[in-house]
């Protein structure tokens, strides 16, 4: 199928959310299409997800270059996060054709996607970086990193909305760096309010995230050789 993957696996897996909880189970989604919600939900998630786990690996995949070429190692982790984008654009396709099927035509506030999506870009580097390191010297993070991922899923609004969530513990969700993204994604694509207060906590923890995680990174990059 080739180059259909990209397209196809977002639309399976929205297939079955749509049909569990938005049939089935009957989550609410603030009065949009849930089937819509779900996917301004799912295409951040997608793309953090498929590039955390990418960069996770890209060094003891490539052990030839870490222990024999001399360069720069962050380039590994960025350049395997950096391949996922292609995915994400063609994910956009599938947003399109849902909002032309539900009549829903997007505003300015559609715009908001482009830094929307930066910021993704620079989550998914902040946890991938640090966990790429960390698997050089501990190699269980291997079989962490999915299982952490498929948790993590669960307390991103994806399948739900912010909304849902009482009032007290949404802070406790704004620290979660894809929560405020995620969000903020349903709000440009619906042109909704922006909950501006969730969107700063979230941006501000993946902000330390990719800053804790460079430094940590150069400061064990020279023993990836010898770990490795």
């Amino acid at each position: 199928l080739g180059v259909l993957w990209p397209i196809l696996q977002p639309v399976l897996k929205l297939i079955v959310i749509s049909v569990v909880f938005g049939r089935l189970v009957g989550v609410p989604s603030d009065g949009t299409p849930y089937t819509v919600s779900v996917f301004a939900g799912l295409l951040p998630w997608l793309f953090f997800s498929e590039a955390v786990t990418r960069s996770s690996q890209s060094m003891v995949s490539n052990v030839s270059l870490v222990t024999k070429v001399s360069f720069p190692r962050i380039i590994l982790p960025m350049a395997s996060a950096g391949a996922v984008i292609v995915d994400f654009m063609f994910s956009f396709l599938v947003l399109a054709g849902l909002m032309l099927w539900y009549g829903i035509a997007p505003g300015w506030s559609f715009l908001a996607v482009i830094p929307l999506s930066v910021i993704v870009v620079f989550t998914a580097l902040g946890a991938g970086v640090l966990l790429s390191a960390l698997t050089v010297f501990y190699r269980d993070f291997r079989y962490v990193v999915p299982f952490g991922l498929q948790l993590w899923f669960f307390v991103t609004p994806v399948i739900y909305s912010v909304g849902v969530i009482p009032e007290k513990w949404r802070w406790a969700m704004a620290l979660n760096p894809m929560t405020g993204v995620v969000d903020a994604f349903r709000s440009a694509i619906f042109g909704t309010p922006f909950n501006l207060s969730v969107f700063a906590v979230s941006v501000a923890v993946a902000g330390v995230l990719l800053t804790v995680s460079l430094i940590y990174f150069c400061r064990t990059e020279d023993y990836f050789a010898d770990a490795i």
